[in-house]
């Protein structure tokens, strides 16, 4: 089969790595890819949000299959291109893909479907979002109702932070994202995130993940887009699992079919577990990143037969075979990241890291600029490694990690530390 995927960072990477192992893969494609890719698989430069383009790339370059990594395609509708034009993909529709690009959808779609989620509040003005505030109390949390690139969320420890977040987001600190704003309860206990593929009717659990969030260590300072994950998540046991598909993710699915958008791909489900009731706290409608890159690590070849699966709509025959492993990845980034950073400094030693089934770094925002790899984003590479234990899978992750000669970046040095039992 000849494959197309979409996105340049961390979870392409893996994705694409994942594939390659695949002897069912004759060719593959990343567009636009980024300099780890470029090792491994053909990249080509390509405007991904442009469905007519993606569609006649596709064509032209006799591709089969197409997985689409990031969010914005997706919300974009470049899936039901490719589908109307007979091109199998990986990935929702534009109607599905609502589940992450808008937060008010999802809270209407989990009220319909009786999913245990926070109380909210959906507003289009400052005054009612702040009245709503006063009369909540905090901590709350404040949400720009679209996509925001992982950062559209704030939570407020005082009412005073909440109303700040809403004069920003009405003021357009995160662009269209924030010209609707969902307020919601602040959700107590543990966040792990689930993940499952869906054909439209049936739907596989593919693993368990948790991610850190913030910056520093000890899960301190501002969110970012994830420093590091590790998979499975201990706080998401069997029962937990089973609870959250049978009370949150298949009456989801059922609410999505019977409104004539069945939901086809990867479906992210971030949930907030206490006292073993999990709640959902976000649906994703695609991989994570970072928790892509322990899952693939884990998966392996198999991750494409799944995949494919899912886009040929075989998901009630196929099933995941899990090693009894652990995987972690560790995000190196950009000194000053999720602030301002500087693009463009060199990366050394990258050539004398292993690539094996156990240990691959995948790069995130990287380039090739006259054969020297250099950092132009804001996570820039994932130290990814899988064992027989967590501590081994982090053992491995950290050697990987303290070999790159990065005098630019940084990486937290405690990811897994609440699983490995150090809080």
């Amino acid at each position: 089969m000849n494959i197309l995927i979409l996105g340049s960072g961390g979870r392409e990477h893996s994705l694409a790595w994942a594939v390659m192992q695949n002897p069912k893969c004759d060719k593959l494609i990343v567009a636009p890819g980024n300099a780890g890719i470029a090792q491994i698989a053909e990249c080509a430069a390509l405007d991904i949000e442009d469905g007519g383009a993606v569609v006649s790339f596709a064509d032209e370059n006799a591709i089969d299959f197409v997985i689409i990594g990031p969010e914005a395609p997706l919300a974009a509708g470049v899936a039901d291109r490719l589908r109307e034009a007979g091109i199998l993909v990986f990935g929702p529709s534009a109607a599905a893909a609502r589940l992450e690009a808008s937060k008010s959808f999802t809270k209407e779609i989990c009220d319909a479907a009786q999913a245990p989620t926070a109380g909210y509040g959906h507003f289009t003005d400052a005054a009612a979002a702040k009245a709503y505030v006063q009369a909540q109390g905090a901590p709350i949390v404040v949400k720009a109702d679209g996509l925001a690139a992982g950062k559209g969320v704030i939570i407020a420890e005082t009412v005073a932070e909440a109303e700040a977040a809403i004069d920003d987001m009405f003021g357009g600190a995160f662009g269209g994202a924030g010209a609707e704003v969902v307020i919601e309860e602040f959700m107590e206990g543990e966040e792990a995130s689930f993940f499952v593929l869906c054909d439209g009717e049936t739907v596989l659990p593919i693993g368990t993940a948790q991610d850190h969030k913030r910056v520093g260590e000890g899960d301190t300072g501002p969110n970012t887009g994830g420093m590091g994950a590790y998979s499975p998540a201990p706080v998401l046991s069997d029962e937990i699992a089973e609870k959250a598909l049978a009370e949150i993710i298949r009456p989801t699915m059922a609410e999505m079919a019977k409104r004539g958008m069945p939901y086809q791909g990867v479906l992210y489900a971030g949930l907030m577990i206490k006292d073993g009731q999990p709640r959902l706290v976000e649906y994703n409608v695609r991989f994570g990143d970072p928790e892509c890159q322990v899952l693939m690590l884990r998966l392996g070849a198999q991750a494409m037969d799944l995949m494919h699966a899912a886009a040929e709509g075989r998901l009630a025959e196929a099933q995941v075979n899990w090693g009894d492993d652990h995987a972690m990845t560790v995000v190196l980034a950009a000194e000053g990241y999720p602030g301002s950073y500087e693009k463009g400094s060199a990366i050394g030693g990258l050539e004398l890291l292993p690539e094996t089934s156990f240990e691959m770094c995948f790069h995130a925002g990287t380039a090739d600029r006259d054969g020297r790899i250099v950092a132009v984003g804001g996570r820039v590479l994932n130290a990814t490694a899988r064992g027989a234990s967590l501590q081994e899978a982090r053992d491995r992750a950290y050697a990987m990690a303290d070999a790159i000669n990065w005098p630019q970046g940084f990486y937290r040095r405690d990811i897994g530390w609440r699983a490995l039992g150090e809080g």
